[in-house]
């Protein structure tokens, strides 16, 4: 990003879910730690091209220690020789409130706004790191720094926030991971470029990239990022809430897609924390089976494993058949199936007792008994949780390059968050022939995680698309398509301007990533496995295309 082409602020985004919890035991360990140690071997590369760039540089690298990464950085611009400014965010670390937050909580951290942020960079700072804010914050705190934006400017702060949630995971604004990806050439997306967003003072902006870089930037790869992990068309922050049902995007021409439009409201009057803790431990064992009778074995390792299960008497015990394997396959392991055996417990000697159990059917078992690795003792997981938190709880502080301690002070205004209003749908497509076909031929998809729960996002090229895509893939399809969601609450939101549905499923992945409790525990597949269920498609969809926004490159 720096040699490619101008920037102002180069961003990074270090913090996922799962990450505060490593970075926990991490300072256990070392309460000096704590930060991503990666961020500093990135600026001994890099920092002195920034310096000479004029680019400032802003992440959230800092984790849970902020002031450690800054006071790091210091050292390292000392014995590089650069004068660079350093600024950090603080007070998103909760861990320490009074009474608590119960026993096993590793990690505590509200999510902060953006205002830290450019109170740093309006104080002059070349870097500033900060612990745990939201991703959009990133990019929503210069662009606040940068044209003065107030905490009542919520049309132009929800713009930025729409920008920094398109830029927040990389390239897959850029062509990765994209539903569509077979519509461009190979070698184009072999190596996506990383997105940038030129952001205007009325909040709206242009997605685009480095020219000559990899990838692609269309209207496409922006809604399917612009999809990720989101829920309704209300998308609170601790700043402003956007509204994702006004965001307009428009291919503007090669790798650039112009975000306008968006609406803001007032944020909600309490804060998200994340909870962080050690759930247990965890161990996992699989089987393979090969060829002929792979139900009939699977039945025989679990009935031998019976008794090993009740001796050993872990609290959770899960199995899993993935039939891979294929008649009359030409390879082994095409000819194989994995059967794969989950336990759980907060002892760590339950669970270790079971791979050993396993390997001894070895000689006894089902015919060409093996496993996949071999016997381990487990592993700790954890669980991760998200709690709303009073503001007054939270104490969003600046640290200037000077060392001055500035309070961000709350929003005047907030305002409770509250469903939007479904919009009317519009006609649906007559009648017509239909061929079955899976729901990908027309639909892309993306899915994600937040918390326990997983969104998929389902969008279509056009509004004639649009049309059946909204009749059809209503909760009750779904249901039936995904049969993982029975039982738990669903939710769709219709967002036209996108020709899309996003669908909220509550407790798909138990106690989100970091506890594994499902096969994908982040949900990243789950939106392809929906593209790939069959559903009746009218004919008339499955045209050859008119030439649509997704310029050619």
């Amino acid at each position: 990003m720096l040699t490619d082409g101008p920037l102002d602020v180069l961003t990074g985004d270090y913090l996922a879910e799962l990450t505060l919890l490593i970075l926990g035991r991490d300072r256990l360990a070392d309460p000096g730690r704590g930060y991503a140690r990666t961020h500093l071997r990135q600026l001994e590369q890099c920092l002195g091209l920034a310096h000479e760039r004029g680019v400032r540089i802003v992440t959230n690298a800092g984790g849970l220690n902020p002031a450690g990464l800054a006071e790091r950085i210091r050292q390292l611009a000392g014995r590089l020789g650069l004068p660079t400014r350093v600024a950090h965010v603080e007070g998103d670390d909760l861990s320490h409130r009074p009474g608590g937050w119960g026993e096993g909580v590793l990690t505590a951290n509200a999510y902060l706004g953006g205002f830290g942020i450019a109170a740093c960079l309006q104080a002059d700072a070349d870097v500033v790191v900060t612990g745990r804010v939201t991703d959009a914050a990133l990019v929503s705190g210069p662009a606040a720094a940068h044209f003065g934006w107030t905490p009542d400017d919520h049309d132009q702060l929800a713009g930025a926030v729409v920008a920094g949630h398109l830029l927040e995971c990389g390239t897959q604004a850029t062509g990765g991971n994209y539903a569509f990806f077979t519509d461009h050439d190979p070698a184009l997306l072999r190596r996506p470029g990383f997105p940038l967003a030129e952001i205007h003072a009325d909040g709206s902006s242009v997605l685009t990239k480095h020219p000559g870089t990899g990838g692609t930037v269309t209207v496409g790869t922006a809604t399917a990022q612009l999809l990720y992990e989101t829920t309704g068309p209300r998308y609170a922050g601790p700043d402003v809430t956007a509204r994702l049902d006004t965001v307009r995007l428009r291919q503007e021409g090669p790798d650039r897609v112009r975000v306008e439009g968006v609406r803001g409201e007032a944020p909600p009057p309490t804060l998200k924390a994340g909870l962080t803790r050690l759930g247990g431990w965890r161990n996992e064992v699989v089987f393979v089976l090969t060829g002929l009778d792979i139900e009939a074995k699977a039945d025989l390792v679990q009935a031998q494993m019976g008794d090993a299960l009740a001796a050993a008497g872990p609290r959770e015990v899960r199995w899993e058949l993935a039939r891979t394997d294929h008649a009359d396959a030409a390879t082994e392991e095409t000819a194989s199936a994995l059967l794969r055996l989950v336990v759980r417990d907060p002892e760590p000697e339950k669970v270790g007792r079971v791979s050993g159990a396993a390997v001894e059917l070895a000689l006894a078992g089902y015919p060409g008994f093996h496993l996949t690795a071999p016997p381990g003792k487990g592993s700790p997981y954890g669980v991760f949780e998200a709690v709303p938190v009073e503001r007054d709880q939270v104490s969003h502080t600046a640290v200037l390059p000077d060392g001055t301690r500035l309070t961000v002070t709350d929003p005047a205004r907030t305002r409770a968050l509250a469903p939007a209003r479904e919009p009317a749908p519009p006609a649906p497509l007559p009648p017509g022939a239909t061929r079955r076909l899976p729901l990908g031929t027309v639909a892309g998809a993306r899915s994600g995680d937040k918390g326990g729960s997983a969104n998929i996002g389902v969008w279509v090229r056009d509004q004639r698309a649009y049309r059946w895509l909204v009749h059809t893939l209503t909760v009750e399809r779904l249901r039936e398509l995904l049969p993982e969601t029975a039982g738990l609450p669903l939710t769709r939101y219709a967002l036209p301007a996108l020709n899309a549905v996003n669908f909220h499923i509550e407790g798909l992945l138990g106690e989100g990533a970091a506890a594994q409790a499902r096969f994908d525990p982040q949900a990243k597949g789950l939106g392809e496995w929906l593209r790939a269920r069959h559903v009746d498609l009218p004919e008339t969809l499955l045209a050859p295309r008119a030439p649509t926004t997704e310029v050619p490159q």
